[in-house]
């Protein structure tokens, strides 16, 4: 792997907030928090509407432990209030808007003062520092620009830590291909899926991916295993550093990998507060260590305050490492809205992904096709063999995937194994699961 300086080495030093000790933070979350919530509840109806009819008060909170007593924020709630019922401040105010794409109802709609995008880029500064990414360096940024919040999230940030941008947004990947050769980056922004349809696309062309400049690759936007990292990781030969977030929280930058650890996004907890509930009884909250599903509050945002925001990613909390005071996020290992449950058994795409890298022959190129052909609910594993597997070898490939799935997630189903490149390619993030059952 690629040998990097440390921290103490680079040119710019790092945040003061990123080495205070826990109980530094703490004293901080708890003055931030309270003028946090606050402020939302003086300012935006909504707040002062579930806070008066769940019989809480801004005042109620005197530790950090009361912010149980205050109901969560939904996505429902954005979109409920669509579209901009959820700021705190006067248009006037609001330097930028971005948007989700809606796909699965209203468009939810965040905004941003000028103060929330310098500390938006600030944040997602450390996040790329901490992944390895070095002021000069030039950065090929490949996530989507537009009302998504990764292509302008991660060009802000790059920016402030002092690279080169390389623009190139999402799709076209011949032409990100040409850039990657001729303009040479150090670094590469993306999903993890799409770095891999990168990877597999400069193979037929000939080109051996691990012969470009490409040094870190800082990818997010969707779940990914440990066993996809080593998959790029060889392919390219880079360090691949993970960093997550999201629009209603921020965007990227809420929380960013060690390129020394690879151990689990450290979370900028001068700015947020995470906590960790049970995904199926949201009233407990989970100590540190368990796994649930992951909540954020806001603590310095302006335009679009966020309380106790549901993300639905499943994860757990962990002692900070590479930022000993900044608790760490475990792996997501998915979504509660994407788990699968299939005849009684919880499933998730990246428990099949992790499973699939483990079997000789097989890409990491599938997806998961639902059905109900009768009464009961079918799936299907659709996955591409790889170019060195033929035929005979991918169906002893396949049979091996199913055992291993029926003994680690403890459901049986169909395996598909397909010719590769007969499966769609990433240009962003991935769509995995394909209900295909009537409604």
């Amino acid at each position: 792997m690629t040998q990097t300086l440390p921290d103490t080495e680079l040119p710019n030093p790092l945040d003061p907030e990123e080495t205070m000790s826990r109980d530094e933070i703490e004293s901080l979350q708890l003055a931030r928090l309270q003028e946090t919530i606050a402020y939302a509840y003086d300012r935006v109806p909504l707040y002062k509407e579930k806070y008066d009819a769940a019989g809480v008060h801004p005042s109620d909170l005197k530790e950090l432990a009361d912010l149980a007593k205050f109901p969560f924020t939904e996505k429902e709630d954005l979109r409920k209030t669509y579209p901009f019922g959820m700021f705190a401040v006067p248009q006037q105010q609001v330097a930028r808007i971005h948007a989700s794409s809606g796909t699965t109802g209203r468009a939810t709609v965040v905004g941003y003062t000028q103060s929330d995008l310098d500390d938006w880029a600030k944040l997602g500064a450390r996040c790329l520092r901490l992944s390895g990414v070095k002021p000069g360096w030039k950065v090929h940024n490949a996530y989507g620009y537009g009302l998504f919040t990764g292509g302008l999230g991660a060009h802000a940030a790059a920016e402030r830590l002092g690279t080169t941008v390389i623009p190139m947004s999402g799709g076209q990947t011949e032409k990100q291909i040409t850039l990657i050769q001729d303009f040479a980056p150090d670094a590469i922004l993306c999903t993890p899926t799409y770095l891999l349809t990168i990877g597999d696309a400069m193979q037929r062309q000939g080109i051996d991916p691990r012969s470009t400049s490409l040094k870190v690759a800082v990818l997010g936007a969707e779940p990914w295993t440990e066993e996809m990292r080593h998959e790029l990781e060889v392919m390219f030969d880079l360090d691949a550093c993970d960093i997550y977030g999201l629009s209603e929280v921020m965007g990227p930058g809420v929380a960013g990998e060690s390129n020394q650890t690879k151990d689990g996004s450290h979370i900028w907890e001068d700015h947020f507060r995470p906590e960790i509930i049970d995904a199926f009884d949201p009233s407990q909250t989970m100590p540190d260590g368990q796994h649930g599903e992951l909540v954020f509050t806001s603590l310095t945002k302006q335009a679009l305050p966020i309380i106790r925001y549901r993300t639905h990613d499943l994860t757990r909390l962990l002692p900070g490492t590479a930022r000993p005071g900044h608790r760490r996020m475990g792996r997501i290992t998915g979504r509660s809205d994407d788990m699968i449950i299939l005849r009684g058994v919880n499933l998730f795409p990246s428990q099949i992904e992790e499973l699939a890298l483990k079997v000789a022959g097989l890409s990491p190129h599938f997806q998961l096709e639902i059905t109900r052909p009768d009464r009961m609910d079918q799936l299907a594993v659709k996955i591409e063999r790889r170019d060195d597997c033929t035929t005979d070898r991918a169906e002893a490939a396949g049979l091996e995937l199913q055992k291993l799935i029926k003994i680690h997630v403890g459901s049986s189903c169909r395996i598909d194994v397909v010719d590769p490149e007969s499966l769609p390619r990433s240009v962003g993030k991935l769509r995995r699961i394909y209900d295909l059952r009537e409604k």
